[in-house]
């Protein structure tokens, strides 16, 4: 450890903080195989959060002792070998299924201590690891997923996310920040790496260096979600590949050690990053990695939200890319392996996970695609999938995490696939749907965000419940969407998103996307139409 922790005399430091000065969140690592040994029931009551280090929480309800892991998947690209790692890791210890997250990542539940060792050493041996999935750290690294196979990326951000990956994991410099650290780094022209909504984005961009155009980024920072949403601003500064590192590093450092660390809903850069500004903000970053060229011209076009459907080229002449639809993100373990099978046997093995919980298939032949869409399995995962459920996200909810307030991710699919059945309409609509405040589902950037609240019905008796949120984007800079008055039952959901969408269908101009909408008629005729809702609701009821 090569810093100084400047913050250690600060008197108003949390609990939290104060325990990280005892004892190194990396730490637990040395831990895990005495608990391993000796079960559940020897790990302290007061090590259960440490365990975030190591990729792990522990599930709902906590006293029983299943751990949810995260597996890193930087840029979200697996080979054949790693992903028949998973779901062998998901087989035999997580109850035969895992997620895709909306950082890329993969999750299990349902994982014993005894059985942590061995799924670390699986993971190690395909080149996969856990460590500073979750915690005070630098996440998993978000990007485009179709990395170096894309036509519309202007330069292969493959080589920088595995030396930043390389660099960060495990680093000792930067395993005990203010809270968590996310970064996205993307050449795609429409914004895949969601920028707007990370700690620190790098975004395409060129500039005339020398007499020369370069190609390279311009950085974001501050942006997050959670119960206080931020959308990361551009600092002036333009960044050749080579200097993506240099500048990593120069974040952390600021947060690390500028950070706010009294209260830990008060903890993320976003909050510095608006208290500073971005100039304050530049000029200690440009302190820490020495002089850069100010702002060249921006390459985004625009925003796909991370939605790849169907097949198409890749910039190597002769291979296509296949988009398939896993609804909210959820793989049973024989389809995994069957996706594993069919990925080698007309690819290369290689597949690639999304931002918007769905998969790619790389690197397929043209003499291959025909027989690939063949395969029965992509029955299940369309390539063109139905409108709703095609652009539903959905968090994990109730079902796992101790911060949720309602059942997310089945609601999500079974809400998606009733829509698709009664809702007709001409363009997709995106619907998030989030069990808590914190937001793992991007409810913000949604047309419709969804999310969880309890409420006392007409029987006063509580029950899980949801607040309807319209017409957010990424695009241009980003908007968040906003939050219309009511709270629907859960059980209600389904008949009201309905009636709130044949609506949305009916006034709306053809082609007309639900955030062209938005901006066209404003938040008032959709708050009059929910009420008009919800009052025939009650009186039926």
């Amino acid at each position: 450890m090569s810093y100084e922790k400047v913050w250690k005399d600060n008197p108003k430091l949390n609990k939290d903080e104060l325990r990280k000065l005892e004892k190194d969140g990396l730490e637990i690592f040395n831990d895990i195989p005495y608990y391993a040994e000796h079960g559940f029931s020897s790990i302290p009551k007061e090590e259960w959060g440490a365990f975030k280090w190591a990729g792990l929480y522990l599930q709902r309800p906590k006293e029983d002792g299943y751990f949810m892991m995260r597996v890193k998947v930087p840029t979200g690209i697996l080979n054949n070998e790693q992903l028949e790692t998973l779901a062998g890791i998901a087989k035999d210890f997580g109850r035969n299924f895992f997620d895709i997250t909306t950082r890329q990542a993969v999750q299990f539940h349902w994982l014993r201590i005894e059985n942590i060792p061995e799924i670390f050493d699986r993971l190690n041996k395909v080149g996969l690891t856990s460590t500073f999935a979750c915690g005070d750290v630098p996440r998993n690294i978000l990007g485009n997923p179709l990395a170096g196979i894309d036509k519309d990326e202007v330069l292969d951000t493959r080589p920088i996310v595995q030396e930043i990956h390389e660099f960060l994991t495990g680093n000792e410099d930067f395993s005990n920040l203010p809270r968590k650290f996310k970064i996205s780094i993307n050449a795609n022209v429409y914004n895949s790496g969601q920028a707007e909504i990370n700690d620190c984005a790098f975004v395409p961009a060129k500039k005339v260096i020398d007499g020369e155009e370069k190609i390279g980024f311009h950085l974001k920072v501050g942006g997050g979600l959670s119960a206080v949403p931020k959308l990361a601003v551009p600092l002036d500064i333009f960044v050749l590949p080579e200097k993506v590192k240099d500048v990593v590093k120069g974040v952390l450092t600021i947060f690390r050690d500028y950070g706010y660390r009294e209260r830990r809903n008060h903890a993320r850069l976003k909050f510095l990053v608006a208290d500073w500004g971005p100039e304050k903000f530049k000029e200690k970053l440009l302190e820490l990695t020495g002089p850069l060229p100010e702002a060249g011209t921006d390459l985004t076009k625009g925003w796909n939200a991370s939605y790849f459907y169907g097949v198409h080229p890749q910039k190597q002449e002769g291979l296509h890319y296949v988009g398939l639809n896993i609804p909210v993100g959820r793989l049973q373990v024989e389809d995994a392996l069957e996706l594993a099978r069919l990925a080698k046997k007309y690819g290369n093995g290689e597949v690639r996970t999304c931002g918007s919980q769905n998969l790619i298939i790389a690197n397929v032949p043209t003499e291959n695609v025909d027989a690939l869409l063949k395969e029965p399995i992509l029955e299940k995962f369309s390539i063109r999938p139905p409108r709703f459920t095609a652009y539903a996200i959905s968090c994990t909810g109730i079902e796992f995490c101790n911060l949720a307030l309602t059942e997310t991710k089945e609601r999500m699919r079974r809400l998606a696939a009733f829509l698709d059945k009664e809702v007709d309409v001409d363009v997709p609509v995106r619907i998030n749907m989030v069990g808590c405040p914190n937001s793992c589902g991007q409810r913000q950037i949604a047309d419709i965000g969804l999310q969880g609240v309890l409420m006392k019905n007409k029987e006063k008796k509580m029950v899980q419940a949801f607040e309807i949120n319209v017409g957010g984007t990424l695009l241009n800079g980003g908007q968040f969407n906003q939050k219309l008055k009511g709270r629907i039952d859960g059980e209600h959901l389904p008949f009201v998103l309905k009636e709130f969408l044949t609506y949305f269908s009916k006034t709306k101009l053809e082609g007309e996307t639900f955030f062209e909408y938005f901006k066209r008629v404003g938040i008032e005729p959709l708050q009059e139409e929910l009420d008009r809702i919800l009052s025939n609701l009650a009186l039926t009821a």
